[in-house]
């Protein structure tokens, strides 16, 4: 019955999917929703998107108060359509139940009562936001980052903002996911700053765009911009989902940043990009579990990288084979001039004399001397083993 009932609300027959919608928000069915919510995987967007209208539809003064045996379960696809009635119809009444059903639910119905304060900006909910953005639920902590944010709420603002500067990455990386929700411009540098000395930087670099989008980055403060793009194609199918080439917009970056590639950042940034897109549509691991749009959207973009001059890139190389270039380590991997690699040997940041030593090693130049030049600078012992056994 329920699985026929999804069918209807899914499908094409306009009779059919009104009458499953009226049945759903008129009697409540938490049965049918929860299983609705379970299939979010494998519905495409659209399809959901459209069962969102029918629900709107669907909806009225009447009947919007069913939406609250919803809350059970989670999904972030009808999120909007769920917290958009119950902001139309808000009241003292409902927004009472709504500080109730935070206080005292589960993360699902918390996660919705957020998204509803960030509309009914209630200073009582105050306290139960700051609470819950520091679950290990990231759609909870997200929901509530956005509705301080749009309460303006320095306290928790501030909070993250010390946080950036913590010792412990995880807690820095949870600064940033709260500090893009939150949605503060002002943050974005900070941010940046973070990611050029965190080990996690793939991590920060994924976030940035949903703060501060990467043309306006670009535009802002071309070499940060960069940094972020080169972390971001760094993280790609590891760290970094690739859908999110989407959310990116690499695609059209990538066609900017080639019209204008006369610099050694830019160079670099599309040499990488070439290269990791080139591994990611050589690898089926990647791609298998990708929909359809997105595997296109990678393979357009390898068409469209593939037609960049890498005579003309690498020539660029070269100047960023220093150690205070934040790309030197994308710079070591594009490196044809061994000379200018082995002076980097000479440098005292031991992770890169350890990645010169690997890529000298690689094009069969690490000879006694150089290694023994390498040691000279290496104090942890660990750094010490790897060079000697390379």
């Amino acid at each position: 019955m329920v699985e026929d009932l999804i069918k209807q609300l899914t499908g094409k027959n306009k009779q059919e999917y009104e009458a499953a919608a009226c049945h759903l928000v008129n009697t409540a069915d938490v049965e049918m929703f929860k299983a609705l919510v379970d299939k979010d995987d494998f519905l495409f967007d659209f399809v959901k998107q459209n069962v969102s209208d029918r629900l709107a539809n669907a909806l009225n003064e009447s009947n919007y108060k069913n939406l609250l045996s919803f809350l059970k379960y989670y999904s972030p696809s009808y999120e909007d359509v769920i917290i958009s009635t119950l902001v139309k119809f808000a009241d003292e009444d409902l927004t009472d139940r709504m500080l109730e059903i935070f206080e005292n639910g589960t993360n699902d119905e918390k996660t919705y009562c957020a998204k509803f304060f960030t509309y009914i900006q209630d200073p009582l909910a105050l306290e139960l936001l700051r609470k819950n953005a520091k679950t290990d639920d990231e759609f909870l902590n997200s929901n509530c980052a956005a509705a301080l944010g749009a309460m303006k709420d320095e306290v928790s603002y501030n909070n993250a903002m010390a946080n950036l500067k913590s010792d412990d990455e995880f807690e820095q990386l949870k600064a940033v996911k709260f500090l893009t929700s939150y949605g503060n411009p002002d943050a974005l540098e900070p941010i940046i700053e973070a990611m050029k000395t965190s080990t996690m930087s793939e991590n920060i670099a994924a976030e940035i765009p949903y703060l501060t989008d990467i043309f306006t980055i670009l535009e802002g403060n071309l070499a940060n911009g960069l940094l972020v793009l080169n972390n971001i194609i760094n993280g790609l199918g590891e760290i970094i989902p690739l859908s999110s080439v989407f959310d990116y917009e690499l695609y059209e970056i990538f066609e900017r940043l080639m019209v204008h590639a006369d610099d050694s950042k830019t160079a670099i940034v599309l040499l990488n990009a070439n290269d990791r897109f080139d591994t990611l549509t050589e690898n089926d691991e990647y791609l298998y579990d990708e929909d359809k749009d997105t595997k296109k959207e990678v393979f357009d973009i390898k068409k469209l990288l593939s037609h960049i001059n890498k005579k003309e890139l690498l020539y660029f190389v070269n100047e960023e084979l220093r150690a205070d270039s934040p790309f030197v380590y994308t710079a070591l991997d594009f490196a044809e001039d061994m000379y200018a690699v082995r002076e980097l040997l000479k440098c005292s940041n031991q992770t890169i004399i350890l990645k010169t030593a690997e890529i000298l090693k690689a094009h069969n130049e690490l000879d006694d001397t150089s290694r023994q030049v390498a040691l000279l600078k290496i104090t942890d012992e660990n750094i010490k083993s790897i060079i000697r056994a390379l």
